[in-house]
């Protein structure tokens, strides 16, 4: 337990930030599930769209931290792989 005001202080901001970046995360995960799924069926415009969301979302992770930069980069480099030799 924190003694200190300042290391209480502390402890009430890793909460909110533990939940706000929990939320980022899980839709992270949706939308790679979701491009993954899109990626195997035939539709080139639906793979390309759910590509593209999953894409975004991993960059604005990656510039504010909740994400590692090259995780994000390996995840785009992938899926961008995966959408060239598919279509």
């Amino acid at each position: 337990m924190a003694n200190t005001k300042s290391a209480k202080k502390e402890a009430r901001k890793t909460v909110k930030r533990t939940l706000h970046n929990k939320g980022i995360k899980t839709r992270l995960k949706s939308l790679t599930k979701n491009a993954r799924v899109a990626l195997e069926s035939d539709d080139a415009s639906t793979a390309q769209k759910a590509v593209s969301e999953a894409v975004s979302a991993y960059d604005k992770a990656a510039k504010r931290n909740v994400v590692h930069k090259n995780k994000a980069r390996r995840i785009k480099s992938g899926f961008s792989g995966a959408l060239a030799a598919k279509f």
